[in-house]
């Protein structure tokens, strides 16, 4: 009975540990990765001795790491690489390889450590966040920049990357002293052994799945989904191979088929909570006193890590990723921290025998260092980077390219700009477009369009391109920043000129129309409403019948709008809304 009461103790301190300081860090704006961390360190031997041997729970938190695995296998599909290919394995690559390369080198040259652990060391390092990365991306209103999709891209390479790496090491233990030829057969064996499960999973795991799910229960079907992702993992294990591994394959198998939604959404629940359990045991293994007698080389090593590898992100995302230096600083910022997947590896390299665990402590306390770090880190670089950001061109156009009647201006030419553009050329109406994306506007001149390179946000810029004389401005932007900034700015050029922007929200239509606006079309709002009629139709619904309701939605949808807007909202259908630009 104590024992059980233990068991649940210690089951309840997880648990209310995981939550409390997960959602202090979310509050805070570090994500959750450092919330487990600090909640494994709490409750591990080193404070709070909740958990005084963090081998209990270990055995079922890699099971988050193999299901981690997985997902990023079954979302691996072979033509979302093969669009992505250039930016993935030239940028991606160029960053990865350099980085391990410089850093395995530094660690053999000055620190005298064999070759097997400044193979194991560098690679680890080398790979960034993908959790931090996407979160601070996607907080910032970054991932569809250039920018966001260069350190995409780079963060896909290096997801990729793990798996290569965790074969390598049962290659790496104890090679030191074999042949060359030891090492070939033992990169065949595991060539064979990847062939042989790729095969068999191709053949085998279609048709089990498809007869279970012909038994129409949803709980034999996750159950089957579950079994082949352990089952991959231990025959892999068995294999002499990691089961991280294994799992990758499963997913990998999955990916093109017709059940890899349903496989997907039966796994995540377990993914989340165990990974999360991982990364808690990680902060248990943490050693306070090992950490505190080695302050001076971790958090050295951490600065120095941070600093190689921005320079050498920074240098390939301006000559490989053609970035501008800003711009390639900001990505290189992001990245320049190690990841939880360096967790992952080293934490694999000692069971294997590959890394000893004094030095697992240190290069886990550089980890989580730089973890801490990169938040902080990544706006003061935006801040300085501001300082020398590339101000674009001011547009210079030809008496043949300017209109003879007052044009419509369009300040950014992404896919809503263009079907802007689309709609003005149907009435011959003038217009002339800015972007900031020299990819977009060499396109769109390419095919004969009135585009220009510059920033919307200059005042100079948009009186050169004729605002003080245009009919309207539409301002397609996607970046809320940047658009009000450009609304701030067309106003003062013009006062009078109208203003059509696009929104993300009613709230941030009202607002806009609060800066000046003549318009504000809130495009989740219009879209869920173009949807909606969709539907209707579709279940037999009469097309007027159905526009009618929408209508009725649309004016109730706007009536905190109205008091601002210069036309009548509630009798004509604002232009649909639009992906991002």
């Amino acid at each position: 009975m104590e024992h059980h009461s233990t068991g649940v103790f210690e089951l309840v301190a997880i648990l209310g540990a995981a939550v409390a300081c997960g959602a202090l860090m979310m509050r805070l704006g570090l994500g959750t990765v450092i919330g487990y961390l600090l909640a494994g360190f709490l409750i591990g031997p080193s404070v709070l001795k909740v958990i005084p041997d963090p081998a209990r729970v270990a055995g079922v938190a890699e099971f988050g790491v193999i299901f981690l695995l997985f997902i990023i296998g079954i979302e691996m599909k072979p033509r979302r690489l093969y669009v992505m290919r250039r930016m993935v394995f030239g940028v991606g690559g160029a960053q990865f390889l350099i980085t391990s390369v410089v850093l395995a080198w530094g660690l053999h040259a000055f620190f005298g450590l064999s070759v097997p652990i400044s193979v194991v060391a560098g690679s680890g390092l080398a790979l960034s966040s993908t959790a931090f990365g996407l979160q601070i991306m996607t907080e910032r209103g970054e991932l569809n920049s250039q920018r966001g999709r260069t350190a995409f891209a780079v963060l896909l390479l290096q997801d990729l990357a793990v798996v290569p790496l965790l074969a390598l090491l049962p290659m790496l233990e104890g090679k030191t002293s074999g042949t060359f030829t030891s090492f070939l057969l033992a990169f065949a064996e595991t060539i064979a052994i990847l062939g042989v499960t790729l095969l068999s999973g191709r053949y085998l795991l279609g048709p089990i799945l498809r007869m279970v799910a012909n038994r129409r229960s949803a709980e034999m079907f996750s159950a089957t989904a579950i079994l082949i992702v352990v089952g991959y993992a231990w025959l892999m294990e068995i294999a002499g191979l990691s089961m991280a591994m294994g799992a990758f394959l499963a997913g990998i198998m999955l990916a093109e088929s017709e059940f890899r939604h349903q496989v997907e959404g039966d796994i995540q629940p377990y993914r989340g909570l165990l990974l999360g359990l991982f990364f808690m045991t990680v902060g248990m293994g943490l050693d306070l006193q090992h950490l505190l007698d080695n302050a001076l080389l971790v958090f050295g090593a951490a600065v120095g890590l941070m600093l190689i590898k921005a320079i050498i992100m920074t240098i390939v995302g301006r000559f490989t990723g053609g970035l501008d230096w800003p711009d390639a600083a900001r990505a290189a910022t992001l990245l320049s921290g190690a990841g939880e997947f360096g967790f992952v590896l080293f934490a694999v390299a000692v069971s294997q025998a590959v890394l000893a665990g004094d030095m697992q402590a240190t290069l886990n306390s550089v980890i989580v260092i730089t973890l801490v770090i990169t938040p902080f880190v990544v706006p003061l670089t935006d801040r300085l980077m501001k300082r020398f950001d590339r101000e674009l061109p001011t547009p210079v156009m030809t008496e043949e390219e300017c209109p003879a009647t007052p044009p419509v201006l369009i300040a950014g030419f992404g896919r809503v700009g263009r079907t802007v553009a689309r709609l003005l050329d149907r009435h011959s109406v003038p217009w002339i477009a800015i972007d900031g994306n020299q990819a977009n506007v060499s396109a769109a001149r390419a095919d004969g369009a009135n585009v220009f390179l510059g920033d919307a946000r200059r005042r100079e810029v948009l009186v050169s391109v004729g605002a003080g004389k245009a009919a309207a401005l539409v301002i397609t932007l996607d970046n809320p920043e940047t658009a009000e900034a450009t609304l701030m700015n067309a106003r003062m050029c013009n006062p009078g000129l109208p203003v059509h922007m696009r929104a993300h929200s009613l709230t941030a239509a009202s607002h806009l129309l609060d800066l000046g606006a003549a318009r504000a079309v809130p495009e989740a709002f219009e879209g869920s409403l173009q949807l909606g009629v969709g539907v209707a139709l579709s279940v037999g619904i009469a097309e007027a019948e159905a526009q009618a309701s929408a209508a009725d939605l649309r004016t109730l949808g706007y009536a905190d709008l109205n008091a601002h807007c210069q036309t009548d909202l509630s009798g004509t259908a604002p232009p649909e809304g639009e992906a991002k630009a």
